[in-house]
């Protein structure tokens, strides 16, 4: 039986209004967040899902909440926490001011002082910006594409194990890791280049299959439009 994936974005939050880096790290829902995200589970109220999860990361699991609070149509227990579905982790820039960051990555790229991400991306490939991140963190922790890669096909893995006997689940996940997943499973991509990144609250929409082949058909969807 192939199950129909709703992920959502988690709402915005402080360190997405202040323009820092967040990945494992975590922030506060803003109140514009949480009022985004109430018209995305008013969108998604008659819709029923099998179930419902979230990555472990608190703005993820108080998105999940308002998500399942709204839903009209759903009978949903208790919320099951995904670590392998977090955001991507920036190592030592966690917090960091975001353009800062991308003009240390761009020079670790050898494109130059460059802070406009896309631009990067699609200078050198979605591979080697990965492997700029890493090498630019001072500690070298933050993921490269390999680490990401391998993490992205575990996480597709475990939801599969989790949702045979489900038709229809919502998963929130995060902005970073959600395109990422797109540029690899989204048909429209070419995965090397650079996507638009979701916006907070938007919907994303993957089939996985029986077999367990996973692919995306909708993406970044504002809930109204649905």
């Amino acid at each position: 039986m192939a199950t129909e994936i709703y992920f959502v974005r988690h709402g915005e939050t402080m360190f997405n209004q202040l323009n820092k880096v967040q990945g494992w790290c975590d922030s506060p829902l803003t109140v514009k967040g949480i009022n985004d995200l109430k018209i995305t589970a008013r969108a998604l109220s008659q819709v029923h899902f099998d179930n419902m999860y979230s990555s472990d990361l608190k703005r993820a699991i108080d998105t999940v909440h308002l998500m399942k609070d709204a839903n009209q149509v759903s009978e949903i227990g208790k919320i099951k926490k995904l670590p392998e579905f977090r955001e991507v982790f920036f190592g030592s820039f966690e917090g960091d001011d975001i353009e800062d960051t991308w003009r240390q990555v761009a020079l670790a790229a050898g494109v130059g002082p460059q802070t406009d991400v896309t631009k990067i991306i699609n200078q050198v490939g979605i591979y080697e910006f990965r492997e700029a991140t890493k090498k630019a963190d001072p500690r070298h922790l933050a993921e490269n594409k390999k680490e990401l890669d391998e993490r992205m096909v575990r996480a597709i893995n475990v939801l599969h194990e989790l949702t045979k006997n489900e038709k229809r689940v919502l998963l929130v996940s995060h902005g970073d890791f959600l395109k990422t997943l797109a540029i690899k499973y989204w048909n429209q991509s070419d995965g090397l280049h650079d996507i638009n990144f979701p916006n907070n609250g938007s919907v994303t929409r993957g089939i996985l299959r029986e077999d367990g082949n996973f692919e995306i058909i909708d993406y970044n969807i504002n809930a109204e439009d649905m």
